[in-house]
């Protein structure tokens, strides 16, 4: 296994599922499950599932020898491409400026409710208590959420692909809950919307709709992100996690 324990592997493996990825995307003509990111998760897991069978380890072997060292340097750039996001909100800080106390009020509401529901929904399927840290922090994108996720005793990795599925729903259904939620003729609820529920995927879905969007949709990602940092650990101390 040595000559795919070059970080090149876990590079040339990102990039390889996720252009099947976006191919399947279009081919599909933009079928949600084809999602481009959640295709890329899937099939590389699937690989590393095959490698490990190959060389008779165990998958988990395979991702820390083979993986890990490509994946962390793609993982270094996760935190500058979510700065990025300042570039929109810099363009229409107007909006911004002008609501800045109901926008702040939404989000931590709005973040407060979700991590009553996600305790819910987590007891209610059965998880145990690393599985509800793990998932208390799904509502700040991946950069954020995975080192807040392991200061409070959780798991990363399943936080990871939790804050991937909400980007995969919001990608696949925003238009549609838009319209459910009669966001229609609210730029900026609907940006806060798309950013919190979505993170950086849905800020740039916010963006496709126009610049209030995109610019609220990058306030929700930083500001959640934020908002997260103080009230999950206060959370999971309160819940005795």
């Amino acid at each position: 296994m040595s000559y795919i324990s070059n970080p090149l592997f876990g590079v040339f493996l990102s990039l390889l599922v996720f252009l099947i990825g976006k191919w399947l995307f279009k081919k599909s003509h933009g079928l949600f499950i084809f999602q481009p990111l959640f295709v890329a998760m899937v099939l590389g897991i699937a690989i590393l599932v095959v490698l490990g069978k190959y060389f008779d380890v165990s998958t988990a072997q395979v991702y820390a020898k083979a993986y890990k060292p490509g994946g962390d340097i793609i993982f270094w750039f996760i935190t500058p491409a979510t700065i990025a996001f300042a570039v929109p909100l810099y363009k229409r800080n107007d909006v911004v400026k002008k609501n800045w106390g109901i926008i702040l009020l939404s989000l931590i509401i709005g973040t407060f409710i979700s991590l009553i529901l996600i305790t819910l929904i987590s007891k209610a399927v059965g998880l145990d208590e690393v599985g509800i840290r793990s998932m208390l922090s799904q509502s700040a994108t991946t950069a954020i959420a995975m080192p807040l996720t392991t200061s409070i005793g959780g798991n990363a990795s399943i936080t990871a692909m939790a804050c991937i599925l909400n980007a995969v729903v919001i990608y696949a259904l925003g238009k549609q809950m838009v319209k459910w939620f009669k966001l229609d003729s609210d730029p900026m609820g609907t940006g806060l919307g798309l950013g919190a529920a979505g993170h950086t995927i849905g800020s740039a879905f916010g963006l496709e709709l126009g610049s209030v969007q995109g610019a609220m949709a990058a306030v929700a990602v930083v500001a959640t992100g934020l908002v997260d940092n103080l009230l999950v650990p206060v959370f999971a101390h309160m819940l005795g996690l």
